[in-house]
Formats: C-alpha cells, structure tokens, sequence
C-alpha cells in the first residue's frame, strides 16, 4: 500500500510504502473496544467517596429504649435511614477499575485501527514539522496549510477532537507551540495507542520512516515471545 509523504507546507514531498500488517489489517471493531474500554478503566483514578455506618460519628448510645415509648425500635443514628447516617453500597474511593490488557491484544488493536482509518483516508503522514522558537501562531499556520490537503479540510475548522499530531521525539519546542489550540493533541508516537487515537478524527504523523520501524519492532517482539512460549 503506497500513500503520500507532505512537508508542512501541504505540499507532496514522496511517496512510502506502507507494510501490509500494519496499515492493512483485518478490521475487529470487538477487539479496538474492549482495548479502548480496559485503557479507560485503567486510566480511571476513584475520587467519589462516601462513609458506611461504621465511618459516620455517633450513633454510640441507643436512641431510645426498646420497648414502651410507641415508636419502632433503633439501635443507632449512624443507620442508613436516619438522616445524617451511613449510606448503603455507596462509592468508595478504595475501588480498583484496573483491567488486564495483553500485549498481543493491544498491538493488534493498534494495528486494526490504523489500518481503519488509513483506509478512510484520515491518516496524514508529514516528513517532519521543525520550529525554532514556540510560537502557538506558527502552528496554526502548519495546520492551516495542512488543512489545504485533500480530505483534511476540517482539520482548521473541527471545534473539538481535529487531530492528534504523533512526533517521533519529545520536542518541548514543538510542545509548547501546539498545546493552546484546542482542538489539537500531541504525543510521541511511542505512545501511541487505542484510546488517544479514537478520540481525534485525523492522526498527524511526523517522520513516518521511524514511525514504521518503530510500529515493525512491535511485531518481531510479538515473534520473539511466541517462539520462547513454544520452546
């Protein structure tokens, strides 16, 4: 599969070759969810917090003797149907969401998805994007030239979730000069994953030489590990 190289200006600059296990992938929509769901989980940090009968003060003495003054009996104010007292299977900040995701599972999800979306014609590969100075009005101007390419157009006029520009290093430069508009992400592209990628509707790809070497080493690690469990 061959697509197109641009520089930041919008204009062609050459062409790649893309592997077939990567950007060609069967689609597994199951597979990207349940990925998508357990990175979410895991990401989750517990903040609700509420206090059972037995974290709520008072309630040490009875409030009222037993029998003989007409009304039902209690034991305690601390009971969840008294007013000011513990709640009933309330949350607690103590709750793990955390879900196992195997390596093989998110790689193979990872590639589906690219593989969806380079075939929808949302993956925009750029041969690199430099800056000298941060300057956030440089990189409006990068992504208004990138939003003359054919099918990107909503990249400058998409409110929320445009793209997200994946760079092969971290560039505080670069980071710096991106991070107050809005509608735009940025991350290195080895952190590239499931999650990020389906919130955004474009993916910006820098240095996409490294990029699949990078996403090729995945798969000869896959390989070494499956060799060792058959040995």
């Amino acid at each position: 599969m061959k697509t197109t190289i641009y520089n930041k200006t919008g204009k062609e600059a050459g062409t790649l070759d893309l592997p077939k296990d990567i950007f060609e992938a069967k689609w597994n929509p199951d597979l990207v969810h349940q990925v998508s769901i357990a990175m979410d989980s895991n990401a989750r940090t517990p903040i609700a917090h509420t206090k059972n009968r037995g974290d709520v003060r008072g309630g040490g003495k009875k409030p009222w003797r037993q029998k003989g003054t007409g009304q039902a009996r209690h034991g305690s104010r601390r009971s969840p149907i008294w007013k000011g007292g513990g709640v009933t299977f309330g949350p607690i900040n103590q709750r793990d969401y955390t879900t196992k995701i195997n390596k093989k599972m998110r790689t193979k999800a990872l590639f589906s998805l690219l593989s969806y979306k380079a075939k929808a014609g949302t993956i925009l590969f750029v041969d690199s994007i430099n800056l000298y100075t941060p300057k956030t009005s440089e990189a409006k101007n990068i992504i208004n030239k990138l939003a003359t390419i054919k099918g990107f157009e909503k990249l400058e006029t998409k409110k929320k979730n445009a793209a997200l520009f994946a760079f092969g290093t971290k560039n505080e430069v670069l980071d710096k000069s991106f991070r107050n508009i809005s509608n735009i992400s940025i991350d290195e592209m080895r952190n590239l994953n499931v999650s990020d990628i389906l919130r955004y509707k474009y993916l910006i790809v820098t240095e996409p030489e490294n990029t699949i070497s990078f996403l090729k080493s995945k798969i000869s690690k896959e390989n070494k590990t499956v060799k060792k469990n058959k040995k």
